[in-house]
């Protein structure tokens, strides 16, 4: 069986305002992590795609929602014509 390889990969962040160090080192802290894990989550996070339905639903959520009526279907599906 072949083994799986794993590559590690580095970055560095020069200039970094202090005032952001220190909001990540409370958040890390709030969310248990260190600062090194909190880094890593969420560059994880902010590079993943983008759904932007499950934003809205998620946004909708905040605000106790939406109900929409949905009618009634009335008669049979057509099919497209594409020509």
């Amino acid at each position: 069986m072949r083994r799986r390889e794993c590559l590690v990969t580095a970055i560095t962040i020069r200039g970094l305002d202090a005032a952001v160090k220190q909001r990540l080192a409370a958040q890390a802290k709030r969310n248990g992590r260190s600062m090194e894990a909190e880094a890593r989550h969420l560059i994880d996070e902010g590079t993943k795609p983008s759904n932007l339905g499950l934003a809205l639903y998620e946004g909708s959520r905040e605000f106790g929602g939406a109900d929409l009526e949905i009618p009634a279907r009335d008669g049979h599906a057509r099919v497209a014509e594409l020509a």
